[in-house]
């Protein structure tokens, strides 16, 4: 089954090969015969009720420097040229983000879109989570300084801010247990962020990693612990953190086996949840998920055609 991929996703040029998710999932459709585009989200447009966008056909080698040759420019119709899109651009979720899933949303019964556009804008990261929150750490979500102080009155010790729709482990704060500082963060947060942020115990089991769990169509694909680098809290790989291989505790496994049917219901074909300490869910990652590379890298597995089998049989059911 040859297909036609369009991929919505950052600027190619500048992307890390050696790490990125998206780039894998190309050359596992390259290597299937698929045809590739890429475009910018920014191109999207409805045209009389046609989704277009102006991409150019590309192919794609694992060569440092060389990554990638691009075709010409040209505008392409969604439903007519089309037979799967990739919504892989980077957050923010922001109000760009959620007409880009607008516009992709009217593709259904015509186009596959991964992850499912609608599904994905109705399943922020630190949102959708809540749903599961009997497995998350205690966890607050607020914009005023009261509520966080009783928050941490609640549960005493050091807690841990962070933007409700941030990504790579971006302005998290660990605020220590005597609240110092924590008025002036507030302050900046209702500053720079609209919405309000999310506040959570900080769990010291993080020193023993943050583990991230990629799900395909509901079921596990693999798993790689994140450790915190020197000086850090934060284990996410953008910000120092690193990998090690690893196994699933009897808890993630349960996490799993509750999530997975869920979202594979949603059409969130390709999805990365992360658990601290073996047992606290903190985020559903449905955006643009990553860390595919690594984990294959550590366990031999072969993730993007994981991917690209959810995909294929997608496409072809009825």
């Amino acid at each position: 089954m040859s297909l036609r991929v369009a991929v919505q996703m950052d600027p190619i040029e500048t992307i890390n090969i050696a790490g990125d998710s998206s780039f894998a999932l190309m050359l596992s459709a390259q290597a299937r015969g698929h045809a590739l585009y890429h475009y910018d989200v920014r191109s999207l447009a409805w045209d009389q009720g046609r989704i277009t966008a102006w991409a150019q056909p590309v192919t794609v080698q694992r060569v440092e420097g060389a990554h990638y040759s691009l075709g010409e420019t040209r505008k392409i119709d969604l439903a007519a040229d089309v037979d799967v899109v990739l919504m892989r651009q980077d957050p923010p979720f922001d109000l760009g983000y959620l007409t880009g899933t607008w516009l992709l949303e009217r593709l259904a019964g015509q186009t596959l879109v991964v992850n499912d556009p609608r599904s994905v804008r109705d399943a922020p990261e630190k949102v959708f989570v809540l749903d599961y929150a009997r497995f998350m750490p205690p966890t607050l979500v607020a914009r005023r300084i009261e509520d966080v102080r009783a928050f941490q009155a609640e549960h005493p010790g050091d807690i841990v801010v962070k933007p409700l729709h941030g990504n790579g482990g971006k302005a998290v704060f660990r605020v220590p247990a005597d609240g110092s500082n924590l008025g002036a963060l507030v302050e900046m947060f209702g500053q720079v962020w609209p919405e309000p942020f999310m506040v959570q115990a900080f769990i010291p089991s993080v020193a023993q990693g943050d583990k991230r769990i990629v799900l395909v169509d509901g079921a596990i694909a693999g798993a790689i612990n994140r450790k915190p680098g020197a000086g850090e809290f934060r284990s996410n790989l953008a910000v120092g953190g690193y990998a090690e291989a690893t196994t699933l505790t009897q808890r993630e496994e349960e996490i799993c086996a509750v999530l997975g049917p869920e979202l594979k219901r949603r059409g969130l074909v390709f999805v990365g949840i992360d658990v601290i300490g073996g047992e606290w869910l903190t985020e559903i990652n449905v955006t643009s998920p990553t860390g595919i590379l690594a984990i294959d890298r550590f366990n031999g597995t072969d993730t993007p055609a994981l991917i690209w089998d959810a995909i294929e049989r997608r496409h072809s059911a009825p």
